[in-house]
């Protein structure tokens, strides 16, 4: 819905807004990955009563930032822990100046030991958070013990993933200014409530004291998660200490050096195994770096583990997660959430378990993969009448992987320095919160009833190109029979819209929009009768998906009952609300990690053919199939959309996307070195959905977004295995990885 404005290019992102009198504000930062303080020096050739100046001085609460745990300041006072730690600020009205001011400007850091690693040996001198550096502990435990010792077959495996940059288009940014006596910050945000909570604390001040406004945003991908907080809070310290307004834009280098990114892990494998291919046992042990604060690897990680034993029925499944501190740029939330990480290792040790006790790989899938009544590693039933087994074998069918698989054993024998090959990978994902989450978050969405008819949504969650915007109104559209044009999304703005919850773990759809039905039934139940017609025969309440044929009157008796209500109560709100309820069939327990991690879980298989030029070392994807359940899909030309951009972005993390550290910071951080694919690194992205309705979704919907960033890494590396006859156990698979795995044996 929002389409035509970015077409004709009146879409304002937050660098787009003109504000007068706008000073540039910039950030200076820790050139070392640990150390101390021990001053800083300005160059006295810069007039320096012409700048603001920030310091942790300047903070007026408590100088911590808010996410799960208020372990990182906002501005470094004595120490620091990462090189790019935010220390100072400074703004000027002339951006050319402020970039001489920066440079003008030296932070004398005597070094301390550093942990470079979430596996090297920790001596005192390296503790900083608790007792060992473990950010988080998760242990997940199902059945009794099977003996391993006398299994026929136990294969173990480690399995490596690194960090992944976001990339989105726009780049982090924010404008501060004061507005009838109140903080209001305007930028590109996934979580506007987030902001909120990190100023309230950190100003000591009510939520009524500033107003969060989401702007246009040019991509997120979790990166616009947690991230914003921190620089909301630096434009506002220097807005409020100038009196002016004032913007902070990065520059793609320093966003990239700076923010946040997905979490390196090593997951271990220990697997038994019966002739037939049951799988007996499974022993997991996942390990995060989560940088050098906690931000949200907690939950990073416990999503990450409960997806470690993926979609297949074991009695016996041991899972241990941590979460490390490491002197590198905190880690937060991407795409997948921890999930592509470990479901990365589950798949390709499949592949491995498949090859070792000769069996092809589908079959193994296939007699292990669960089906209803079976439970999952946290002991949840599966109910919801997905045949995986099935999905599987379609996908294979719509990807000719049988007859692939055959032709290309022959073609490799015969050519020179071509190989192909073909993989695949099945796996879910929970949809919503992790447990007790949504229950914690109660969420709320209002949907209002304008004089002149027309219904507005009002939700805190953001389009960030997604569709939220869309999707959004088609349901409230289907929910009371309006035509699309009748109803509007507001602007994310705390100022206006309730705590509908961030706009992350593929709950937007699924949670909101069942919200948003939800009120939307509310407000025609307020107005009934309000008209000259009784309304509960002519008001259809049930969310149905849109058809091309439907009739734009269909909804006229609801929209002259609102009209008519406004008549008889001028001047006064006409409000439709929901909040979040605990499905009664849904029980989890935190402590334990036992029960229903999530409400419902999307499913899939994807496939990838693969080539790889043994000059070159260059693998490239030939074709791609994706098959996906996700509900009823709702508006499909954006859920094949979705599904092609995570196809993308997963075939970067496993083929190009090398972060590559220095000194405990990213060397790489600009793109002419920090490779995404291109167009032409692309295959056709072949998008297939099977539909089984959800009740916990509008019209039967599922999550959706970070589904397809769990599967194409494994399925390409297990093409790129089956091509080659080797056994890859880390991503990325770059040419110069590649070539010292098959040349020197060094496992890439």
């Amino acid at each position: 819905m929002d389409g035509l404005a970015k077409l004709r290019g009146s879409s304002l992102y937050v660098d787009d807004m003109a504000v007068e009198g706008v000073l540039h504000g910039a950030t200076i930062r820790s050139h070392v990955a640990r150390g101390k303080i021990t001053g800083i020096r300005f160059d006295p050739s810069i007039a320096w009563d012409e700048y603001v100046i920030v310091d942790h001085r300047d903070i007026p609460g408590p100088n911590e930032v808010v996410f799960i745990e208020k372990d990182q300041p906002a501005l470094a006072a004595e120490e620091v822990r990462h090189k790019f730690e935010p220390i100072l600020l400074i703004a000027h009205r002339s951006p050319s100046a402020l970039r001489r001011a920066k440079d003008a400007i030296t932070v004398d850091i005597e070094p301390l030991p550093a942990v470079t690693s979430p596996h090297q040996s920790l001596a005192p001198e390296l503790i900083q958070y608790g007792t060992d550096n473990v950010f988080k502990k998760i242990n997940i435990e199902k059945g009794d013990v099977p003996s391993f010792d006398n299994a026929p077959h136990v294969i173990e495996g480690f399995y490596e993933t690194g960090l992944q940059e976001h990339i989105y288009l726009e780049n982090q940014g924010m404008l501060a200014h004061c507005e009838n006596g109140r903080l209001v910050i305007h930028g590109g945000m996934q979580c506007p409530y987030f902001v909120l909570d990190a100023m309230t604390h950190l100003f000591s001040r009510p939520a009524e004291a500033f107003r969060i406004v989401q702007t246009e945003i040019g991509g997120g991908f979790g990166g616009k998660e947690d991230y914003p907080s921190i620089i909301a809070i630096h434009a506002a310290l220097l807005a409020e200490k100038a009196g002016r307004p004032v913007k902070i834009i990065y520059d793609r280098q320093e966003d990239m050096a700076a923010t946040t990114k997905r979490h390196p892990s090593r997951v271990r494998h220990r697997t038994a195994v019966d002739n037939d291919g049951r799988l007996l046992g499974m022993e997991i042990e996942v390990i995060l770096d989560g940088g050098a604060y906690v931000t949200l690897s907690p939950v990073v990680l416990s999503r990450g583990v409960i997806h470690a034993a993926g979609p297949y029925a074991c009695d016996y499944i041991r899972i241990y997660g941590e979460v490390r501190l490491t002197n590198t740029p905190p880690n937060g939330a991407f795409r997948g959430f921890g999930a592509p990480q470990t479901l990365f290792a589950l798949e390709r040790h499949m592949d491995v378990i498949a090859q070792r006790i000769g069996m092809e790989p589908a079959e193994l899938r296939r007699r292990n993969l669960l089906i209803d009544g079976q439970t999952t590693a946290t002991g949840q039933v599966m109910k919801d009448g997905v045949n995986q087994a099935d999905m599987m074998d379609r996908a294979l069918e719509l990807a000719s992987y049988k007859k692939r698989r055959e032709q290309y054993r022959g073609q490799n024998r015969e050519h020179p320095y071509i190989r192909r090959g073909i993989g695949f990978s099945t796996f879910y994902h929970g949809a919503g919160f992790t447990g007790s989450g949504e229950t914690r978050l109660a969420s709320e969405v209002w949907v209002q009833g304008l004089p002149d008819g027309r219904i507005e949504v009002l939700t805190a969650n953001t389009d960030m190109g997604q569709g939220t915007i869309t999707v959004l109104t088609q349901i409230a559209a289907d929910a009371v029979n309006l035509p699309l044009d009748q109803v509007q999304v507001a602007v994310p703005d705390t100022s206006r819209v309730p705590n509908s919850g961030p706009t992350v773990a593929s709950r937007t759809a699924m949670v909101v929009g069942k919200l948003v039905e939800r009120a939307c039934k509310n407000l025609a139940e307020q107005v009934q009768g309000a008209g000259p017609a009784p309304l509960r025969s002519r008001l259809g309440l049930a969310c149905r998906v849109r058809r091309a044929d439907q009739s734009p009157s269909k909804g006229a008796a609801l929209q002259e009952s609102i009209r008519a209500w406004h008549r008889a109560n001028p001047g006064k709100e006409l409000m439709g609300r929901a909040k979040y309820q605990t499905p009664d069939s849904v029980s989890w327990d935190e402590e334990t990690y036992r029960g229903d991690a999530y409400t419902c879980f999307s499913w899939s298989t994807h496939v990838a053919d693969v080539e790889v030029d043994l000059r070159t070392y260059v693998v490239r994807v030939k074709d791609y199939v994706a098959l996906q359940e996700v509900g009823k899909v709702l508006h499909p030309v954006m859920a094949a959309g979705q599904i092609q951009g995570g196809v993308a972005q997963g075939i970067g993390w496993a083929l190009l996307e090398e972060v590559v550290t220095a000194d405990g910071g990213m060397a790489n951080n600009q793109m002419t070195n920090y490779v995404i694919p291109a167009c032409s690194d692309l295959p056709p992205i072949r998008v297939y959905f099977e539909e089984r309705a959800s009740t916990f979704g509008p019209a039967g919907a599922k999550g959706i977004g970070e589904l397809p960033m769990d599967g194409p890494a494994p399925a390409v590396v297990n093409a790129v295995c089956n091509a080659l006859g080797t056994s890859i156990t880390s991503i990325p698979v770059t040419p110069e990885r590649l070539m010292a795995h098959l040349e020197k044996g060094v496992d890439g």
